[in-house]
C-alpha cells in the first residue's frame, strides 16, 4: 500500500511538526549536497527552525554566496527599473521638444511679420535688430558669391585670350608659309616661260637662211 498524500497545512501537533521538522530538514539540506556535488552548483541554503535555531548549508563560502546574491539582485532592479526610468526622462524629453517647436514656431511667425500683437517694445526691438542682422548676412553672402563670379569671369577671359594669341600667331604663320609657297611656284613658272632664240640655217651651204626659233 502506498504512501498518502500529505495535506500541505500546518501541523497543529507540536511534537509532530517537530518530528516532520527533523525529518525535511535533513533531507533538504542532502539534497542541497547533492545538487552541489552532482551539478557542480553553488548552492547555500538556510533554515531556521520554529525556535529560532539556525541550520545552514554551502556549497563553498555562505558569504560569498550571500554577496553574489546581493550584487545580482541589485543588478536586477537595476534593470528592472531602467525601462520606467528611460520613459520617463523620454516623457521629459519629448515636452521639451513640443515646447521648443513652439517657441519656434512663434519665432518663426514674427519673422514673416505675423503676430506682433503680444510682442513688447523690447522684443519689438530685438527682433528689429536680429532682422538687420540677417540682412547684413544675406548681403555679405551675395557679395561674396558676386566675387567669385568676377573673379572666374576674369580668368575664363584671360583664358579667352591667351588661346586668341595662339590662333592669331597659328593664323600668321600659316598665312606666311601660303605666301612663300605661292612666290616659289611663281618663280617656277617664270623659269619655264623665258624665250631661247635658236639659229636653224636651212638649205645648201652658202645659201643658208636663218631662221630665229624661240622654244
Amino acid at each position: 500500500m502506498g504512501r498518502g498524500k500529505t495535506e500541505m497545512r500546518r501541523i497543529e501537533n507540536a511534537t509532530s511538526r517537530q518530528v516532520t521538522f527533523s525529518k525535511r530538514r535533513n533531507g533538504l539540506l542532502k539534497k542541497a549536497f547533492e545538487l552541489s556535488v552532482l551539478c557542480d552548483a553553488e548552492v547555500a541554503l538556510i533554515v531556521f527552525s520554529p525556535r529560532g535555531k539556525l541550520y545552514e548549508f554551502a556549497s563553498s563560502s555562505m558569504q560569498e554566496t550571500i554577496n553574489r546574491y546581493m550584487a545580482h539582485s541589485k543588478n536586477t532592479n537595476i534593470e528592472k527599473r531602467m525601462p520606467e526610468q528611460n520613459a520617463q526622462q523620454l516623457k521629459l524629453e519629448v515636452a521639451a521638444m513640443a515646447k521648443k517647436i513652439e517657441l519656434l514656431e512663434g519665432y518663426k511667425r514674427k519673422l514673416l511679420g505675423e503676430s506682433f500683437e503680444s510682442c513688447s517694445m523690447f522684443e519689438l526691438h530685438e527682433l528689429e535688430c536680429q532682422l538687420e542682422k540677417s540682412l547684413r548676412n544675406v548681403r555679405g553672402k551675395k557679395h561674396h558669391m558676386l566675387a567669385e563670379q568676377i573673379a572666374e569671369l576674369k580668368e575664363r577671359e584671360k583664358a579667352l585670350t591667351e588661346e586668341n594669341l595662339v590662333l592669331h600667331h597659328k593664323a600668321e604663320v600659316s598665312l606666311q608659309l601660303n605666301e612663300n609657297r605661292e612666290t616659289v611656284e611663281n618663280d617656277e613658272n617664270g623659269e619655264e616661260d623665258i624665250e631661247v632664240e635658236t639659229e636653224l640655217f636651212i638649205g645648201r651651204p652658202g645659201s643658208r637662211r636663218q631662221c630665229n626659233i624661240n622654244a
